[in-house]
């Protein structure tokens, strides 16, 4: 009995020690939690930390028809709602990361137990909630244990907190918006975007799955690196397997996607990738401007690169889309045939300088560069820098077929660089003034100079319009009036020039008269002279200034011919004018911008005045008509070889809609240009090398109808095969009273001198 008795007193001893420890274990967790919900291992985020949770949110260009051009962010991330997530990506998420999501309130004590049993060899014990929680509130952890152990205990109340403050679909949306995915993807919008190439809400349950897969690891199962993408398939599958096992999708159908490649669409977001490359550019940096001078309610600066800002902009995604697949096709055509005759030049790629001319263009362009400037602030001397550029090392280098991986030395790759032609378009919807399309060049990446905005070059014929202009909306000249086609001489008092000026024609073609319409679409020198002689310089220099013409037009009558620099952006705004009935809009880039709520902050709209009657604007259309259909612009509208076989003469457009349009070269086909429009639409295209030395030999190749007006046309069949855009083929809209004849029933034999014929030198 004595020894019962003992026996019962040490197990009640040994039952009371147990739930004394059992009792002071609860205790001790349950005093631990409440330290660290009362902040005494550090500040844990407070309600209205959790409510809005601190986040870089990118800013985004957005076009009229609802496209993402581009975004401005130090993490590319745009958040979604969760009705924006496909089901699929949902449970595929689920399944793999916390197959009880929806039955915890934060912590799944019974994964955090398997994970302490099994010492993390079989997995974490996270949820999802709990993953969150260290994505937005305390990073990566320490590698220190006890720090470690603290920070999980912070990770349980705040995961405990964000149960209690969000919906579960909250929770499974902010996850998805915060987590990385390498190549400048940060949240789900973007790594959709960037690795298929579509919204979210349209991936298919494979692609889900290959996200969801890349949540273990971003680097180590990421589809685009090739050293991964056997891992990532493999992770993709497991992610199925998983969908499976959560009866989200039948065995069948796992089995199906599981034997299916990784088929990916990438489309990187970085600044110098996608879209729009240039455009986007000058919208940053017309940004900054409009962020200094538009503070936020408390003083403070928006920040474009984490405020989440929507600019949304003028720019039609698939008219910019089809402009530049335009400038791909004819460029890469043109840069071939330049290459080949740059083959047989001493010089390349430079004409009309001597060796010392080069090396001193060589010279400056080093002292432009990048790299000069880097190592001039880092106090490098001069000869060094200089030295460095001699010295050959790895890069990457543009061309047609793709970039390149090379051994070169600075200094021979801007020569190679120089090999390359440059281009730019841009196109404006007249009656609005919205810039529908802009390229600025032929690849950002490796040519940042912007033709659109940046650039100002000789403008060439393309100025005669405004001369024209000026003669019939002062003087109501009509196209069938005719002037003769003689050499013409204007002295130097006249107009206060150092030395009298006697413009010559191409190829010195004279003889007979010329009515306006012929002189124009054949680019006679000598008559736009007597033209500009007849209104005076000056007035032209101010129609040019009235038409949107910012630049400083000097009053002298080698205007006439294009001697005065001008942006791309200025000429297309004027010309856009003559369609718009006389009516001058300011080129709009802007509709409005709004804050991350979607409060419009800015809607823009285009300052307008007249400039011309609309009599006057009809009757230069009407000359320009004629360029098109007798002129330097007719190939539009003939058959040729079959393009790309010949860049001189080929181009089977056979456009039959009215088009009103311009060529233009310089002197030493430096220059070509193409201004074209059709009621609805005005683009301009500009071709030429980065200097004035780089150009063809020969004004056949060189011209603008060789170098710009192809861009032009292949870029109007592909937005009239696109029927959704509504570019019109009408003629343009004639005005109740026009009093200056247009019909020319007399036909000039002395026309068919200039039917198809090659553009003009500038003669100064």
């Amino acid at each position: 009995m004595a020894k019962k008795q003992v026996s019962a007193n040490i197990f009640s001893t040994y039952v009371k020690w147990f739930w004394a420890m059992i009792l002071a274990g609860i205790f001790s967790l349950s005093l631990l939690f409440l330290s660290v919900s009362w902040g005494v291992f550090g500040v844990l985020p407070t309600f209205e930390e959790l409510e809005n949770p601190e986040k870089n949110i990118a800013s985004e260009v957005i076009s009229m028809d609802g496209k993402t051009l581009g975004k401005y962010a130090y993490e590319n991330r745009t958040p979604v709602h969760f009705n924006e997530l496909p089901d699929n990506l949902i449970k595929a998420l689920v399944a793999t990361e916390d197959e009880r999501f929806y039955e915890h309130s934060g912590i799944d004590f019974r994964a955090t137990l398997r994970a302490v049993a099994k010492l993390g060899k079989s997995g974490g014990g996270s949820t999802i909630t709990q993953q969150l929680s260290k994505l937005l509130f305390h990073g990566e952890g320490s590698k220190n244990i006890v720090e470690r152990v603290l920070q999980k205990f912070k990770e349980y109340v705040i995961a405990v907190r964000l149960e209690r403050q969000y919906t579960k679909q909250e929770i499974l949306a902010m996850y998805l918006n915060k987590q990385g995915f390498i190549f400048g993807a940060v949240g789900i919008r973007s790594a959709s975007r960037i690795y298929f190439g579509k919204e979210p809400i349209d991936l298919k349950t494979e692609e889900s799955a290959v996200l969801v897969g890349m949540l273990k690891n971003p680097r180590q199962y990421n589809p685009r690196r090739e050293i991964s993408k056997n891992k990532s398939l493999q992770r993709r599958n497991v992610v199925l397997g998983q969908m499976a096992r959560n009866m989200f999708v039948t065995e069948a159908f796992k089995d199906s996607l599981q034997q299916l490649p990784i088929r990916l669409n990438f489309s990187p977001e970085g600044h110098n990738d996608g879209t729009a490359t240039y455009y986007r550019e000058y919208l940053r940096n017309r940004m900054k401007y409009w962020i200094k001078n538009n503070p936020k309610p408390d003083g403070s600066l928006y920040n474009l690169h984490r405020d989440g800002l929507k600019i949304y902009v003028t720019l039609d995604a698939r008219m910019q889309a089809h402009a530049e697949a335009a400038m791909r096709t004819h460029m890469s055509n043109l840069q071939r045939v330049f290459f080949k005759e740059q083959q047989l030049n001493d010089t390349a790629p430079f004409y009309d300088i001597d060796q010392d001319q080069i090396n001193l263009t060589i010279q400056q362009a080093i002292k432009r560069s990048t790299r000069w400037k880097r190592m001039k602030r880092r106090g490098v001397s001069e000869k060094d820098i200089l030295a460095s550029f001699d010295k050959k090392t790895n890069m990457t280098v543009f061309s047609w077929k793709g970039e390149i991986d090379t051994l070169l030395s600075p200094r021979d790759s801007i020569l190679y660089y120089k090999h390359f032609l440059r281009s730019g378009l841009l196109s404006i919807e007249p009656q609005t003034g919205y810039v529908k399309a802009w390229v600025g060049g032929i690849n950002y990446k490796h040519f940042k100079f912007d033709a659109v905005k940046q650039q100002k070059r000789q403008v060439g014929s393309t100025f005669k319009p405004f001369v024209y202009a000026t003669a019939i909306n002062q003087l109501k000249l009509s196209p069938c009036d005719k002037l003769p086609n003689t050499k013409y001489t204007i002295p130097k008092e006249k107009y206060g020039m150092p030395a009298p000026w006697s413009p010559k024609n191409s190829g010195d073609k004279y003889g007979g008269e010329l009515s306006l319409k012929a002189a124009l679409a054949g680019s006679v020198n000598v008559i736009t002279a007597q033209v500009i002689d007849m209104v005076h310089p000056k007035n032209v220099a101010n129609l040019a200034k009235r038409l949107g013409i910012k630049s400083r037009v000097p009053s002298y009558p080698s205007i006439a011919l294009g001697s005065v620099d001008l942006s791309l952006f200025e000429m297309v705004g004027a010309y856009a004018t003559f369609a718009n009935k006389g009516l001058q809009i300011e080129p709009l880039t802007i509709l409005r911008i709004e804050d991350k709520n979607g409060t419009v902050l800015e809607q823009f709209v285009p300052n307008s005045k007249e400039v011309l009657s609309e009599e006057s604007a009809y009757v230069v259309i009407n000359l320009l008509e004629g360029v098109t259909k007798a002129g330097s612009g007719v190939r539009l509208r003939t058959t040729g070889a079959s393009y790309p076989d010949n860049i001189a003469t080929g181009y089977p457009y056979e456009f039959k809609n009215p088009i009103a349009g311009k060529t233009g070269t310089t002197q030493n086909q430096s220059d070509g240009w193409f201004m074209g429009m059709v009621p609805n639409l005005a683009t301009g295209v500009w071709v030429g090398g980065e200097d004035r030395a780089i150009h063809f030999k020969d004004i056949a190749q060189g011209q603008g109808a060789s170098m710009a007006l192809p861009i032009w046309a292949l870029f109007y069949q592909k937005l009239y095969a696109d029927e959704t855009l509504g570019i019109s083929q009408e003629d343009f809209e004639r005005p109740e009273v026009v009093n200056i004849p247009l019909d020319c029933t007399k036909k000039n034999p002395e026309t068919d001198l200039f039917e198809e014929e090659i553009e003009e030198d500038i003669e100064f």
